[in-house]
């Protein structure tokens, strides 16, 4: 054999053990959706207290927003999250907007394998207070965001946000000033199109993702003065929609998010760091992360009704985004800010009760 037809079978044999891989990680990422897409269908419902053995396994480790924070096994997970909020919404539905996978290396803060996520709605009637927030018997849509970790078919990990500071809005006992930004009840994909449960192209998933990485490195680039040092323009779409949580609100345009979120956040801990990710992919054209935390940060200045404290903070985050023609164009956001604010000695939750 001639030293180039050598180097020719060695360059065959390197792209076919790459196709290889890729046919394997297709294979993988359409079980994972496949068990995640079934579990999400069975959980919360009806039959949740049996379900859960199936769908979980023994030391499934689940960490929700603040004040349920971290379970552990199924019977926790029963007891501590789907007993409370099924007793609350008795007639739960699930709304879901947004569903997709992909696979996370666990580089930074472990959490290594194939994951889906979600975000969107439970729908129902409101007929037991949940986490201090006093019931009214009418319909509610508490907003959700869901990241699970799928092994061998099953739940081993999975990270949860509930949007209470909305739910407390929806039923006259306000917790945060009211905001700036718009409230609303927070739409699905203007394209219709977030439920990717067919195969999708690899590539155009990593370039959503690679879109959404070079944003965040923007964000680093904040010089504590100006907001354009940022240079968000080279990333956001003109029209884009940034769909805040309760608290802070929806805003449209580069100009609006600027306004409503950026500003009075970076005013509040103008030192923020971030980097520590739980999870983080993409799939088709949208991307999704989730960190817990994902920033930390000293409270220098008020923040949505709430004088500087001086304190050290972290703050648990996830988003969603969607890409189109080579532009963010729209992001959906969960923050625990009822967390956020506890670490300042101040319950927001406490505010409904009274």
């Amino acid at each position: 054999m001639t030293p180039s037809t050598s180097r020719a079978s060695e360059i065959s044999s390197a792209a076919s053990q790459e196709s290889g891989n890729a046919g394997a990680n297709a294979k993988m990422l359409s079980a994972t959706k496949r068990a995640g897409w079934a579990a999400i269908h069975r959980l919360p419902g009806k039959d949740f207290a049996a379900a859960i053995y199936d769908l979980l396994t023994p030391d499934s480790l689940w960490v929700v927003s603040h004040p349920i924070n971290e379970l552990s096994g199924p019977e926790a997970v029963a007891s501590g999250f789907f007993a409370p909020l099924l007793a609350a919404l008795p007639d739960l539905e699930r709304r879901t907007d947004l569903f997709f996978g992909g696979w996370w290396d666990g580089k930074i803060t472990g959490g290594e394998g194939w994951w889906v996520t979600c975000t969107g709605h439970y729908l129902g009637t409101f007929r037991v207070d949940l986490f201090g927030i006093p019931a009214n018997g009418e319909p509610v849509w508490l907003r959700f965001g869901e990241f699970y970790r799928i092994e061998n078919g099953r739940i081993a990990e999975a990270r949860i946000m509930l949007d209470l500071v909305d739910l407390a809005r929806q039923v006259g006992h306000p917790i945060l000033p009211v905001p700036t930004g718009m409230e609303l009840l927070v739409p699905g994909p203007r394209n219709h199109a977030g439920l990717l449960l067919a195969d999708s192209d690899p590539a155009e998933g990593q370039a959503c993702l690679d879109l959404v990485m070079q944003m965040i490195g923007g964000l680093s680039s904040y010089n504590q003065s100006d907001l354009k040092s940022m240079g968000m323009t080279r990333f956001w779409h003109p029209d884009m929609m940034w769909y805040g949580p309760g608290g802070i609100g929806t805003s449209r345009s580069i100009t609006g998010f600027e306004k409503h979120h950026q500003k009075p956040f970076l005013a509040a801990i103008p030192d923020r760091k971030g980097g520590n990710h739980r999870a983080r992919f993409g799939e088709g054209a949208y991307a999704a992360s989730t960190g817990w935390p994902s920033i930390h940060a000293t409270h220098l200045g008020p923040y949505l009704g709430v004088p500087a404290s001086n304190k050290p903070v972290t703050m648990r985050v996830m988003d969603w985004w969607r890409a189109e023609q080579g532009f963010l164009v729209e992001n959906w956001v969960l923050l625990d800010l009822p967390h956020f604010f506890f670490q300042m000695d101040v319950d927001i939750l406490a505010r409904a009760r009274g």
